[in-house]
């Protein structure tokens, strides 16, 4: 392994020696690691001297990394590296002594290289926000942030005790039925303007104020509907200003900004994730300044990870007005996947409003949807890496643990930290291995299983609060099907665990009973693919042919995305509407006879064939079908081909035919001349023009 190691026991609080390091070693294919014990302190210069060399370094320690990148800087940086946490995840537990292979693993992880760069995403700001709200809550907010930012005022409530600012520093709308959209640059805004009073034109005299009988008129210029009786002395009060105006129709406004603080009572977005920008602390006036600090620093240009990939081709949302698949909208929490636009058949992912939790890839069914920072194989090879240094250093039955890089990282620090010298939490078994990802919902089925045939006892995703429901929702789905794949081949024990903790104690507790199935006899060596698909075959065959039971179907939950498709036979009539809405040639006709085929393997249960059948014939059969013969087009039905009464040429089916001489019979203007139904297009013309040739006779005009 190219890689230079520098780890430390942290003033030996940790049991790590010159054994551990021989150990170490060998697991990673390396000499042996030297153990230092101050590598902050006084042995510090092993690390510089390290930065001096040209291989990556991979430091032990991510509390002092601050120091340690100061160090590479002073040697020019040029030098990659990286930090991985062997002390809260592995050194401190209360089985500490045992969990050298996962300090192996976790080392050779960070070694890897870094994954591939993806596209990025660019928002430009100019400062330009929005206040919105009452204008008690607004105006002094509005205040604070004009010092820093081009401030604009939009009120919504016409009660209040508050006055106008005495200088005209920035717009001031009013209005109701407010709504946002956008992103970080780029919002837009709708109100209704229903206030008699422009405030553009307003001269902020207070005569109108002051002419008010009822005091209908606030102190920032709003008629209270409820209190205003229209009898227009505030209108000969304002005079030829002209600000006031009952007869005024509403008027939709529209404003474009960069930034949006919402102040409304209840936030005017109510995505679990908002978009990049947009701030609204609602009711809680403690967080109001905790909500306004990032407006000030979201000024200039900004970029971000592409975060998805998205193939049109395998999309199996709708097909001709139909709809089949809603799953990655139904869990999106930002708004960023639509079916706006002239292709009503495909989604549309707006990358701007996409945050990357990677839900949409999990639950999608036929690999449209694939997530990329970073992809499946760049994420696969991890795996791999983790999993094969911690059996090669005779670690058994692991764990993996998926958390998320912010909330998942620090509960796990939290409990390991807790844990040292604690009688009372134990914090990671050493067998459990955590693995950062951006967001734990980005990693579904394909990966999981894969991992279980890597040689995986299971695999762990903790949620720590900071999730949107929906995503709980699809996690626990999916761990439902793999679980029922994994048992139904005679995999016994428990494989995957979904970990709802928000506290050290709540996610001590839950490790307690980390998932401990039973594995394959051979670790797999497939590596995964950027097709989910792909992989997921791989992975279930490779879970196949070392199951301990041999079976041939397996029954799967609903949402499940392998299964079959059952047709009425009685009831279909071979129309193949079903098979040009087939997204994933699960279904086919064939050019030379009347016949429904069906290949199993390339369904993805998405049921547009189901809403699309006329008939009603189709039934989705969620399954796993093990038999070579998923593989190989299965006729489904077929019929006898019609033939033309006049030419004898086969132009459709007995069914459809009978089905259309059924239905048409009654109808008046088919009733006289069924025969001609049974034509084929050009044999009815003729049978037209034969029996009624003045229809087709053209008339010259003078």
């Amino acid at each position: 392994m190219n890689t230079t190691f520098r780890i430390c026991s942290c003033n030996r609080s940790m049991p790590l020696d010159a054994t551990a390091g021989e150990k170490l070693g060998k697991a990673l294919g390396t000499e042996t690691l030297p153990i230092a014990h101050e590598l902050c302190g006084r042995q510090v210069d092993a690390c510089r001297d390290a930065l001096k060399g040209t291989t990556p370094v991979v430091v032990g320690c991510t509390q002092e990394s601050a120091l340690f990148e100061e160090l590479a800087q002073q040697e020019n940086g040029a030098v990659p590296l990286r930090f991985v946490n062997l002390r809260e995840t592995a050194g401190w537990g209360a089985q500490a002594a045992s969990a050298l292979p996962k300090m192996a693993a976790l080392l050779a992880d960070a070694a890897l290289p870094a994954a591939d760069p993806v596209p990025v995403v660019n928002y430009s700001s100019r400062g330009r926000v929005l206040v919105i709200g009452s204008a008690d809550r607004a105006l002094p907010w509005a205040e604070r942030l004009s010092k820093q930012l081009s401030v604009s005022l939009l009120l919504t409530d016409a009660r209040a005790t508050t006055s106008m600012p005495h200088a005209r520093r920035y717009p001031v709308f009013s209005g109701a039925q407010v709504e946002v959209g956008g992103w970080l640059g780029a919002f837009t805004v709708h109100w209704q303007q229903s206030n008699p009073i422009d405030l553009d034109r307003c001269v902020r005299c207070n005569a109108c104020i002051d002419a008010c009988p009822e005091n209908a008129i606030s102190p920032v210029f709003q008629i209270d509907h409820e209190r205003c009786k229209r009898h227009g002395d505030c209108v000969e009060a304002c005079g030829a200003v002209g600000a006031i105006d009952f007869a005024r129709q509403p008027i939709r406004q529209e404003l474009q900004c960069d930034l949006v603080f919402d102040l409304s009572p209840t936030p005017l977005i109510t995505l679990h994730e908002p978009p990049q920008g947009y701030a609204a602390p609602a009711n809680d006036i403690a967080v109001e300044h905790e909500a306004a600090l990032p407006l000030g620093q979201l000024v200039g240009e900004f970029e971000k990870p592409k975060y998805f990939r998205y193939k049109e081709k395998l999309c199996a949302h709708s097909r001709n007005r139909k709809t089949g698949c809603t799953a990655c909208i139904d869990v999106c929490s930002t708004g960023a996947i639509s079916t706006s636009g002239s292709n009503r058949n495909h989604i549309k992912v707006d990358p701007h409003l996409c945050m990357g939790c990677g839900a949409c890839t999990t639950v999608c069914p036929s690999g449209a949807l694939g997530y990329g920072y970073p992809d499946a194989p760049y994420l696969g090879r991890r795996l791999k890496t983790l999993l094969s240094t911690y059996a090669a250093a005779g670690g058994k039955q692991p764990a993996l643990l998926f958390h998320s890089k912010e909330g998942g990282t620090a509960l796990i620090n939290t409990l390991g930290r807790l844990a040292k010298g604690s009688k009372r939490l134990r914090g990671l078994p050493a067998r459990v291995i955590p693995l950062a990802l951006h967001h734990v919902a980005s990693a579904g089925i394909d990966l999981w299983l894969s991992a279980i045939a890597w040689g995986a006892s299971g695999v762990a995703v903790l949620a720590t609060g900071e999730e949107a429901p929906q995503y709980m929702t699809a996690l626990r789905e999916q761990m439902q099907i793999a679980q029922a794949i994994l048992s139904g081949l005679g995999y016994g024990g428990t494989h995957l665990q979904l970990i709802e903790a928000a506290t050290p104690e709540a996610l001590d507790a839950a490790l307690l009973h980390a998932p401990r199935g039973e594995v394959p006899g051979v670790p797999a060596r497939f590596n995964a693919f950027a097709d989910k698909r792909d992989t997921l075959d791989f992975a279930i065959g490779h879970l196949q042919e070392h199951a301990p039971a041999k079976v041939e179907e397996i029954p799967l939950p609903a949402s499940a995305p392998f299964g079959s498709v059952q047709v009425d036979s009685a009831a279909c009539t071979l129309c193949m509407a079903c098979a040009g809405a087939c997204p994933s040639s699960a279904l086919m006709d064939t050019a030379d006879r009347p016949q429904l085929r069906f290949i199993e393997k390339n369904c993805v249960q998405c049921g547009l064939c189901v809403q699309t059948c006329p008939e009603n014939a189709l039934t989705l059969v969620p399954r796993l079908n093990l038999r070579d013969a998923a593989k190989n087009p299965l006729v489904l039905n077929e019929s006898r081909p019609f033939s033309c009464i006049r030419c004898n040429k086969p132009f459709g089916t007995e069914k459809v035919i009978e089905s259309m001489l059924a239905r048409l019979a009654a109808h008046d203007a088919f009733s006289a001349n069924l025969e001609r139904l049974k034509m084929c297009g050009d044999c009815r013309v003729i049978d037209l023009m034969q029996s009624n040739p003045g229809a087709f006779t053209s008339v010259r005009r003078p």
